[in-house]
């Protein structure tokens, strides 16, 4: 996982005129809050929250704060990110101020690696969960869980509970619940003609 830097201010103001006014420059209202601290309302720069964010490790990398007083230095992740439907601009954000000696829970992207069996014989490769609720120290969060689909057949499924995940790292999803599956074509019904 990778660990980014941005910067943030406190704000003494809440509502959403004070809102308003900070997206209208640039920067997203948000706050900060963990355990053993008071929530604390922030601002950080709608780029430079991108930029933390947005590609590999995703919300799930983590953040050291600069500035915003006592604040400065600790760890948070992206616990709950708003955006609007259409532009995709980011509305708020909240962050969990997190413990590197500390398991959290966080929610990682399946990732499948392979063509399945199963769909070379013509079947329709079915990918049920996109994601998994995953419960591990900060330090061990995967970018993705790797989902090896090559031996996949017709009418078969990978689960939860099958899945080979890094040592300290936990699946929270029942272990039943099916990952990814292979669907066969229906079989065409052959309608014999009495004469």
């Amino acid at each position: 996982m990778q660990q980014k830097t941005i910067s943030i201010e406190q704000r003494e103001k809440a509502g959403k005129g004070v809102s308003r006014k900070l997206r209208a420059v640039g920067r997203v209202p948000g706050v900060v809050y963990g355990k053993g601290i008071e929530p604390v309302a922030v601002s950080v720069d709608a780029k430079e929250l991108a930029g933390a964010i947005v590609g590999e490790g995703g919300r799930n990398n983590l953040i050291t704060l600069q500035g915003g007083g006592s604040l400065n230095g600790n760890t948070v992740i992206v616990a709950d990110l708003q955006q609007a439907p259409l532009k995709g601009t980011f509305i708020s954000v909240d962050f969990h101020k997190i413990n590197m000696d500390e398991k959290v829970r966080v929610h990682v992207p399946v990732a499948l690696v392979g063509t399945a069996a199963g769909v070379k014989e013509g079947g329709m490769l079915d990918l049920v969960m996109h994601s998994l609720d995953l419960e591990c120290l900060p330090s061990q969060i995967p970018e993705h869980v790797e989902v090896d689909v090559t031996n996949l057949a017709i009418g078969h499924a990978i689960h939860v509970g099958e899945l080979v995940l890094s040592a300290g790292v936990k699946a929270l999803d029942d272990p039943k619940a099916t990952v990814v599956s292979v669907h066969g074509k229906a079989k065409e019904e052959v309608t014999v003609e009495e004469g």
